[in-house]
């Protein structure tokens, strides 16, 4: 692998010395240097202006929300608004206005659902422009930075570790350019790159660095569409809306045959007065709709992308709120995680009786052949300046899989010597004198490289074989202050965190220890965990901390993780994260993080701060919870109004309320205490199986507020008669109905706060203002008459009470979540 050198734009040398063919000898390095070639300028700013009024630029569409036309027409166009949509207008017809209430209720509905949608698209587009890959274009012989959307046909880009191929291309430049093309391919093992291959956008530069020809822009990249698609508004596939559409499908097929009953038992039964037969058919019909279950969902989803996108977070597709809401275990890379990005030098150790002031020579000349220094590299480079002295003739960039550097340089005097910079105990065969030093350092919690002369040439595959170690470059990396607290949150939380770091095992020790993590002393070194994937689980489950992790293993340990019904979520920032963020469940990248990880990730911490992170646990943890709490109380509605239609067809009697009877019951009993409990706070891990848990508690609840209201009907039309009896029958079955519907809601609201109790005394308050207020009598058709019936509805109803706590209760243990 040759070094990549540049002419700076004043025609000066840059570092690594003269500019060289990358296309020549790639693989393997050669001592020699090929010769000089003009470093190619990139396109002219008049040829940037000629391709983009041609349309030849990267339009690829923004990731993170659907359109503005997607939010409106998802939200109006559905199913059930259909449905209700008909039904209002024929009540416009036939009933009064009081009748056609829930047709507004709706709109309302659905324009809040917009509004808030909306209001999400503009913090997640605001967010990913912030969070945007910039790549690195040559024009005019200058590289700048530019929006991908900027690229046109033909640009110059240029690449180093970690960065994103965003378009297709042909290589121009290579030095030592290794391209890891899994996430298009498969292919696990990095692709070493020439001159002239073949670039495609998705995959990312793992080692060296290079520049290629955009031959490709825009839809017609290889990843393009790939890329468009999977990256879309995705909240219809979550595990919850699934589940809410399976509850739907099943809602739609119960409804249309006992509608259909309804219809012709209401017809025959009131045969001489139609409007009112139609009217009492409505009012059976719409209450089966959970209509605003779907826009609850939606409405809740956007706040949390609204709350978390006001802490710098982007979620980059909106289910990781409610994926990260099931982790139960968070995998931590520990540099740029645990620690900062950034180190300093503390200490400079002679090995061998080295001269000092030749080994910092070398190490600044080391520092100067990478033209992209990784952290450790950049430490060394503020720590010892090059002094020009020496001439690098070739390089070999760093790898995470190999764990080393090295260059070869012509030194002053005209003497050659081939460098390493790595980890000590890579480069060193086990019980190697320095050893013993490196794991004293390192159980103090600093990292250490090993500087080491190479015996043969730096083309040797085993380069490292019989490398003589010069001197020890002692490195202290800065901990994020707030790392302490948010591991000490995922243990409360029941989130079992593991640290995997590629970095020496004692040191990751060390800093998960200063950081209060459970078992940090005991520290596994990859490189001796077993391979089978059930062997590599119980090693994961007895341990905490592992060392020396390489890219794959951290992909198997993901995996291995998953094996055992682990929902699992991968952090990091470096390109040697990428496979295992992709294949995690939930994968969080750091803003200052390399673009192929943000690229695959779900979230993006743009503010860099690790503390965020039990915000966006505690966000899907408050959605996922509250949405299963609420569609408890829609699903309870289903189920009583379906029975309650099928026991009227049954009876042949009429139907025994009025379209505002539910209109004003849903309002008091789910729709108002519903908003406020789904966006309450709440700590509780989302759990699986959504259906069942939600199904287990609405079916029994249903069945005991349609059998007690049923009953207090027929008691009802036993107990009244004459021209005002079915108004006093539908008032006592309403009083049930509602104080049913109440119990419901309060076992739902549990456990107790003093908002919870004022919400439900509020909606039980606004429902006897309406008993009591004689223009509201009249508005909503209720009125009790006498004090028998009355009395015997709230009796039924406080025995349908006793029976649904017995029922719930019953159901937790017979059906356990």
């Amino acid at each position: 692998m040759t070094q990549r050198s540049e002419i700076g734009s004043d025609g000066a040398e840059p570092r690594g010395g003269p500019v060289i063919d990358a296309g020549a000898e790639l693989d393997p390095v050669h001592p020699v240097a090929p010769p000089v070639r003009h470093r190619p300028r990139g396109l002219s700013a008049a040829e940037v202006a000629e391709r983009i009024a041609r349309g030849e630029v990267n339009d690829v569409p923004v990731r993170s929300s659907r359109s503005t036309a997607d939010i409106i027409r998802g939200n109006v166009f559905t199913r059930f608004n259909a449905i209700i949509g008909v039904l209002w207008v024929i009540m416009f017809f036939v009933a009064p206005f009081q009748d056609t209430l829930f047709g507004f209720v709706i709109l309302a509905n659905t324009g809040i659902g917009i509004i808030q949608e909306l209001r999400a698209k503009k913090t997640l587009d605001g967010l990913a422009v912030i969070g945007e890959a910039k790549p690195t274009v040559r024009r005019d012989g200058a590289s700048g930075e530019v929006s991908t959307s900027e690229i046109v046909l033909g640009d110059l880009i240029e690449l180093g570790p970690g960065d994103k191929v965003v378009v297709d291309g042909e290589v121009a430049e290579a030095d030592g350019l290794e391209v890891d093309e899994s996430l298009l391919t498969g292919e696990a093992d990095p692709v070493l790159k020439r001159r002239g291959d073949r670039m495609m956008s998705g995959s990312f530069v793992v080692a060296g660095g290079g520049a290629f020809t955009a031959t490709k822009v825009g839809r017609e990249a290889y990843a393009a569409q790939l890329a468009e698609e999977a990256s879309r508004f995705t909240l219809v596939h979550s595990e919850l809306r699934s589940g809410i559409s399976t509850i739907l499908k099943y809602v739609t097929w119960m409804m249309v045959p006992t509608a259909l009953g309804l219809i012709v038992s209401q017809l025959v039964v009131k045969g001489d007065n139609v409007k009112d037969s139609i009217a009492r058919t409505v009012g059976g019909i719409v209450p089966m709709i959970p209509e605003g279950l779907v826009l609850l969902t939606s409405v809740a989803f956007a706040i949390g992308v609204i709350r978390l996108g006001r802490k710098q977070c982007l979620v980059q597709e909106l289910p990781a709120i409610e994926g990260l809401a099931r982790v139960d275990v968070v995998c931590l890379d520990k540099t740029g995680t645990l620690t900062e990005g950034g180190m300093d030098v503390t200490e400079l150790r002679t090995l061998d009786g080295c001269d000092e002031d030749y080994v910092r020579t070398a190490l600044g000349a080391l520092g100067e052949s990478d033209p992209r220094p990784n952290a450790s590299l950049q430490a060394i480079i503020e720590a010892y300046p090059d002094r020009e002295e020496w001439r690098c003739t070739e390089s070999l960039p760093f790898s995470s899989a190999r764990k080393y550097s090295g260059a070869a340089f012509s030194e002053g005097d005209g003497q050659s010597s081939t460098w390493l910079l790595g980890a000590p105990d890579v480069l060193l065969p086990p019980g190697a004198p320095a050893l013993r030093e490196v794991d004293g350092l390192n159980e103090l919690g600093l990292r250490v490289l090993l500087l080491a002369r190479a015996a043969g040439e730096l083309d040797d595959p085993d380069v490292a074989a019989g490398a003589r170690p010069a001197a020890l470059v002692v490195l202290e990396q800065r901990l994020r202050p707030d790392a302490a607290d948010t591991l000490r949150y995922f243990e409360e939380q029941d989130v079992a965190a593991k640290v995997i770091s590629g970095d020496n095992a004692v040191s990751v020790s060390a800093v998960a220890g200063k950081l209060g993590l459970p078992g940090a002393a005991d520290t596994v070194d990859a490189r001796k965990l077993p391979a089978e994937r059930d062997a590599m689980a119980d090693e994961l489950a007895a341990n905490a901390v592992f060392g020396r992790v390489t890219p794959q293993q951290k992909r198997d340990m993901v995996g291995a993780l998953q094996s055992r019904g682990h929902t699992v979520a991968m952090t990091g920032d470096g390109v040697n994260d990428v496979l295992a963020l992709k294949d995690a469940d939930i994968g969080v990248s750091m803003g200052s993080g390399s673009e192929a990880t943000k690229a695959v990730a779900q979230i993006v911490l743009l503010n860099n701060s690790f503390a965020t992170l039990p915000s966006v646990v505690a966000e899907g943890r408050r959605v996922i919870g509250n949405i299963t709490r609420v569609a408890t109380l829609f699903l309870t509605k289903t189920v009583y109004s379906v029975l309650l239609a099928v026991l009227v067809v049954c009876a042949q009697v009429e139907y025994p309320f009025l379209p505002r009877h539910l209109t004003l019951l849903s309002t008091l009993t789910i729709g108002v205490p519903a908003f406020f409990l789904a966006l309450a706070p709440n700590k509780e891990r989302a759990q699986p199986h959504f259906v069942r848990r939600v199904m287990r508690y609405a079916i029994p609840g249903g069945i005991v507020a349609a059998g007690a209201t049923f009953t207090t009907y027929l008691l009802a039309r036993h107990h009244y008669s004459g021209p005002g009896a079915l108004a006093a029958e539908t008032s006592a079955a309403t009083l049930t109905l509602f104080l049913v519907a109440m119990w419901v809601l309060a076992i739902v609201a549990r456990p107790y706060t003093w908002w919870r109790v004022g919400l439900v005394a509020s909606m039980g308050l606004a429902f006897l203002i309406v008993l009591m207020v004689p223009w509201l009598q009249d508005f909503f058709a209720l009125r009790l008459v006498g004090t028998t019936m009355p009395w015997a509805a709230v009796a039924i109803a406080a025995v349908a009470a006793a029976v649904l706590e017995f029922a719930w209760r019953w159901v937790d243990r017979r059906f356990p979540a």
